[in-house]
């Protein structure tokens, strides 16, 4: 199975940006966890990352035509407000799993609104990086 993995704006500062909220560890570690969990599952797994929505948008249309076959996103801040993330994610029919390393339910009350969230099959959120895991494991079942 192929796997895409897409991080939006800021998860590149993972251990320098708000530690009591992300966690210490750095992007790196995300980037071999999510490596390893590919290798033990005997998937290939890319990892893509931006701050520009753009970009996001054009790697997720990308995903159409590259046997792209499940799409785990944080899309970060755009959870919030990119309809037309969410209009991208809505063109591919692959399982999509919208990733939050935090518990958006109990932080600011913009951050508990996703308008990218219906775009997806499952939301994971609050169980740190673990819940990447969780999500490439949702991507594999279904």
């Amino acid at each position: 199975m192929k796997l895409l993995v897409i991080n939006g704006p800021n998860i590149n500062f993972l251990g320098i940006r708000e530690k009591d909220v992300y966690g210490t560890q750095d992007y790196d570690y995300l980037l071999h966890m999510i490596a390893k969990k590919g290798e033990e599952e005997g998937c290939a797994v890319e990892v893509f990352q931006s701050n520009h929505e753009g970009a996001i948008i054009d790697r997720i249309q990308d995903a159409y035509f590259d046997g792209t076959e499940g799409i785990v996103i944080n899309p970060g801040a755009y959870t919030h407000y990119s309809y037309a993330i969410r209009d991208a994610l809505a063109s591919i029919r692959v399982p999509k799993v919208e990733i939050h390393i935090s518990d958006i339910t109990k932080r600011e009350e913009f951050r508990k609104v996703s308008v990218t969230a219906p775009s997806c099959d499952a939301q994971i959120y609050g169980h740190g990086l673990d819940g990447y895991l969780e999500a490439i494991d949702f991507c594999l079942k279904k």
